[in-house]
């Protein structure tokens, strides 16, 4: 079996923990039965010998397939990897939703979409990432007694995500030491209605207001002064046509979104100030993850 999943932008601004959307660059896995255990990878990672010794991705899908199953049987992995890693676009998500999916698939039990969100929330404790990874598309998420409630949304076709990449790898835990412990009560009230605003500017389609609605005041800046060049990728790509700019995740990506028509310009931009930046234009998945 072969299974695909896709990179995710999270918080997308105001939306902390909460929000996210899924992007057109995917983690391809092929599992077999097999007499002996290996594991192969290539793109992203491939010379990380770690991720051979180590997988986190395996750990997850014998540990789910041993308690569906009942069995323990020996696979053999093959890992197609396009996700860069511990750069805010969704690689860990990425790799516990494919893990999970691919155990109930290789266990013989219906690959239920919402049933590998509520199993893949007990390795991820919040949904911004995992939901869109598993339903596509822009995705708000709640939790409520160990469950994810999620309301998706498909991204129009005319829209398109400049990504920005630099080689700068940010761990999430890394990146939550840099946020203060406590905010006050206009900070809460601001992205609470950015949020809000934001959800609903995807609901009914109003991108023109997305610059306003991305605005947050949680989470960005005091993750941003990891890597201050992000600050000026942010105010580039608004100058330059972005509907919206936002740290991707907890960093080091940032997510633009742009119309279609205005993407490549939008990246030229960029890339003339950011030479040692990795600049994709990519579209928007609206499937979530598939199983081949």
């Amino acid at each position: 079996m072969k299974i695909l999943v896709p990179a995710t932008s999270a918080n997308l601004g105001p939306g902390f923990d909460c929000l996210g959307l899924s992007i057109e660059l995917f983690n391809s896995t092929i599992i077999e039965k097999s007499n002996f255990f290996s594991i192969s990878i290539y793109g992203e990672g491939s010379e990380n010998l770690s991720l051979k010794k180590n997988n986190i991705f395996v750990s997850i899908f014998n540990e789910v397939y041993e308690r569906l199953s009942g069995k323990k049987e020996k696979f053999r992995f093959i890992f197609e990897n396009k996700i860069p890693l511990s750069r805010g676009l969704g690689s860990s998500s990425a790799v516990i939703v494919g893990a999970i999916g691919a155990a109930f698939e290789m266990a013989g039990f219906r690959v239920e979409k919402q049933k590998i969100l509520n199993e893949a929330l007990k390795y991820e404790n919040h949904p911004d990432n995992i939901a869109p990874a598993v339903f596509g598309g822009f995705v708000v998420s709640v939790v409520e007694n160990e469950n994810v409630f999620s309301i998706k949304k498909s991204i129009d076709e005319n829209l398109s995500a400049v990504v920005v990449i630099p080689n700068v790898f940010i761990s999430t835990e890394q990146s939550r030491t840099a946020l203060p412990s406590s905010f006050n009560l206009k900070e809460c009230v601001f992205n609470l209605a950015h949020s809000s605003f934001l959800t609903a500017c995807f609901l009914e389609k109003k991108y023109d207001l997305l610059t306003i609605a991305s605005k947050d005041l949680i989470h960005q800046n005091h993750r941003m002064k990891n890597l201050p060049e992000l600050f000026e990728v942010q105010k580039i790509a608004l100058e330059n046509k972005a509907l919206m700019s936002t740290l991707s995740g907890s960093g080091s990506s940032f997510f633009n979104l742009a119309y279609k028509e205005d993407a490549n310009y939008l990246k030229q931009q960029l890339e003339k100030k950011f030479r040692n930046f990795k600049i994709l234009v990519l579209e928007f998945d609206n499937k979530g993850f598939e199983i081949c």
